[in-house]
């Protein structure tokens, strides 16, 4: 497929940041339906990608920032990517309400 712009990948974040879709993408596996509205979504946005791309995409994101994450969790800087702050965000806070459910 062709490479994601910036732009589309922001937008993409944008969409995935939405309380809805996280709860849907955290309570299945089976996902194709949720990245076809991600998809519907981006093609409001001008962006012409399939579920497919935009899962593939989402699995990519996720998996380098696991990486860095679990890099800086264990002393090691070295590694950053563009939009950790914004997956952080999504994902970091994501796994620390799970962590943290007993405390409110």
């Amino acid at each position: 497929g062709k490479h994601w712009t910036v732009n589309e990948v922001r937008a993409l974040i944008r969409i995935w940041s939405d309380k809805n879709i996280q709860q849907q993408l955290e309570g299945t596996v089976r996902n194709k339906k949720i990245f076809e509205q991600v998809a519907a979504r981006l093609q409001k946005f001008g962006i012409d990608r399939d579920w497919k791309q935009c899962r593939t995409k989402y699995k990519n994101l996720k998996h380098e920032y696991k990486s860095i994450k679990s890099a800086q969790d264990s002393g090691s800087t070295s590694k950053s990517m563009k939009f950790f702050n914004e997956l952080d965000a999504i994902l970091g806070h994501c796994t620390m309400e799970q962590a943290s459910k007993s405390d409110n």
